[in-house]
């Protein structure tokens, strides 16, 4: 099987053809391609049905799309009735939606906007905003290049293979640490921002980044890592319109 460096290259930008009719098939369907083209010399037909399949629908995280991919393009290969083909996709939607999003969305981009703002706010240039994109970018990378390879080993077992994994478990801890570079950015932003002889910032930010994290450890399911950052926002604002 050739074409892997193609196919990640077009995962980076899966979305590029993001609709409502098919949400990222058609992003799925172009980076399936240079993987199937093996296929169209050796099985033209088995060629044609797997590109129409690669391209229906399908919506999950897009950065673990690469999961999905890689292991429905083995099945290809190894020769799976196109209807489990079709079921393993949609299997895969919810799943690795739920992943991405605990793991990026309230994990990953949550600490390193917080880092940043905190960064930025102790004195850090632009340097920062650079230093947390790049960072981000070659993180995605290598998760848009691991999922790949992982989904092109596994082929159907890629479920076995996802739980088996690192990113369950990132998925699981990744809210404390969420909360606790929110409750360290949010006061020395605040104090940056709104109250800059409010004295003693790091001192304020180290205790409630405690007190975050204990609220995350012990508060329960519906205290989420943006519930806890709203909190101390709020509690900023009320401290700077009203103390002495």
């Amino acid at each position: 099987m050739t074409g892997e460096g193609r196919a990640l290259l077009r995962l980076m930008v899966i979305q590029g053809a993001w609709s409502y009719e098919r949400m990222i098939g058609v992003g799925m369907g172009f980076a399936a391609q240079p993987l199937l083209h093996d296929l169209e010399a050796a099985t033209p037909e088995r060629h044609r049905e797997a590109t129409a399949r690669s391209s229906e629908f399908f919506n999950c995280h897009p950065y673990l799309a690469g999961l999905a991919l890689g292991a429905s393009v083995r099945a290809e290969h190894d020769g799976v009735a196109g209807a489990q083909i079709q079921r393993l996709r949609t299997a895969l939607c919810s799943p690795l939606g739920a992943l991405g999003d605990q793991v990026f969305w309230a994990g990953l981009v949550p600490i390193l906007m917080s880092l940043a703002l905190a960064a930025i706010a102790l004195g850090g240039g632009g340097w920062v905003l650079a230093a947390v994109v790049v960072g981000f970018n070659l993180f995605r990378a290598a998760v848009t290049r691991w999922a790949l390879r992982t989904g092109l080993e596994s082929g159907m077992q890629v479920g076995r293979a996802v739980s088996a994994s690192w990113l369950p478990r990132a998925a699981a801890k990744v809210a404390v640490p969420a909360g606790l570079t929110a409750g360290l950015a949010i006061p020395l932003t605040a104090a940056w921002l709104l109250a800059p002889g409010l004295g003693g910032d790091l001192l304020i930010a180290s205790a409630s980044a405690g007190v975050a994290g204990v609220l995350l450890r012990f508060g329960g399911a519906r205290l989420t890592s943006l519930r806890v950052a709203l909190l101390f926002a709020v509690l900023i604002l009320l401290w700077t319109r009203f103390a002495p």
